[in-house]
């Protein structure tokens, strides 16, 4: 019996995912883009991504949050293309970049990025794009720390410039009230439902001392913690601050000071089980229970094992990387990530 429920499940995920790709390929969205678009021009690039974020992975643990935060950073502002791997917006040094505006200058995983590309660039010279490498790379470390595996078409191409204004105003940050994030996700056009879904990304990875500061010590101007916090989490919160920022401090770098978003599972139902018992660390997690639309979807996903969060993750996952993407004549193919085609050229 259980052998015949387990077929059933696997069945109905292929054929679920089966009917996501070529809803995918056909939708106005992704233009030009297809599954396996370089089978022709560089057939190994997915395995070359695939076999390169293992190695990473086996290194550094944490890089599966690093590129998840980094790929949603990029897409979320003027769509999947790169542009926040940018260090020089099409020549124009007067010009800031997105890696300079405040919510982008905590990313981390560039260097990973570089790693891929370098390898594929030596195997298919100028073929596959930045934005491509990012999409899979970002995917393939999922799985590798234990989330759902989800379809990526590609045929993305990278931009040309680089995006400060809109990075500075539009990326959801750690303090925003629900009101402000359903706006931000709504206006890409994500329901209630897969923002909650997405937000759930914060159940593998780390998180800054800075961003939860306000909430230890002066929420909203108060000079006192915030009082929605349980008693036991904020002395929690504060020890493990302190503790790691001794230990940067130590360590010759005091901005280092994190603490860790895990409970210890990957990709489960204890995120939102967390948020059900008001213990979600960012102020904008717990938000979610702020609104009877997100609440419920909370009590949905928090209510089994992660089955339904990680289905409508996947999902969520597959749409977002296909926001904006420049395909066909638009946008270039860096062979360096962080430099526009005509700098090297």
């Amino acid at each position: 019996m259980l052998g015949t429920v387990k077929a059933q499940w696997l069945f109905a995920t292929v054929v679920f995912f089966s009917v996501l790709v070529m809803c995918m390929a056909t939708d106005e969205a992704s233009g030009n883009m297809e599954y396996d678009f370089y089978r022709s021009s560089c057939p190994q690039a997915e395995t070359i991504v695939r076999t390169k974020m293992a190695w990473i992975y086996r290194q550094h643990r944490n890089v599966s949050a690093q590129l998840l935060r980094l790929f949603f950073h990029d897409c979320f502002i003027k769509g999947c293309d790169a542009s926040v791997l940018l260090d020089d917006s099409n020549g124009n040094t007067n010009h800031s970049i997105e890696k300079q505006a405040t919510p982008n200058k905590s990313l981390k995983g560039f260097d990973n990025i570089d790693q891929i590309k370098e390898e594929l660039e030596n195997a298919c010279p100028g073929v596959v794009s930045c934005a491509d490498v990012l999409a899979l790379a970002t995917r393939d470390g999922i799985i590798l720390a234990g989330g759902p595996y989800y379809p990526v078409l590609t045929g993305r191409k990278d931009s040309t410039q680089s995006y400060f204004d809109e990075a500075l105003e539009e990326i959801p940050r750690p303090d925003d009230n629900i009101t402000h994030i359903l706006h931000l996700f709504s206006s890409r056009g994500f329901s209630d439902r897969e923002t909650v879904a997405l937000l759930g990304a914060h159940n593998i990875g780390k998180i800054g001392c800075e961003f939860i500061e306000s909430r230890l010590k002066n929420f909203t101007g108060t000079g006192q913690p915030d009082p929605a916090l349980p008693v036991d989490l904020l002395n929690t919160m504060k020890l493990k601050c302190v503790d790691n920022a001794n230990k940067a401090i130590s360590n010759g770098d005091p901005t280092q000071s994190f603490l860790s978003m895990s409970s210890g599972a990957v990709f489960d139902s204890h995120y939102y089980q967390n948020l059900m018992r008001g213990r979600g660390i960012l102020f904008a997690d717990q938000q979610l229970m702020a609104d009877m639309r997100t609440a419920q979807v909370v009590a949905t996903f928090a209510s089994d094992n992660g089955t339904a969060f990680r289905m409508d993750f996947a999902q969520a996952m597959a749409k977002m990387s296909t926001l904006g993407v420049l395909t066909g004549s638009q946008g270039q193919v860096r062979s360096v990530c962080s430099l526009p085609v005509d700098y090297y050229y």
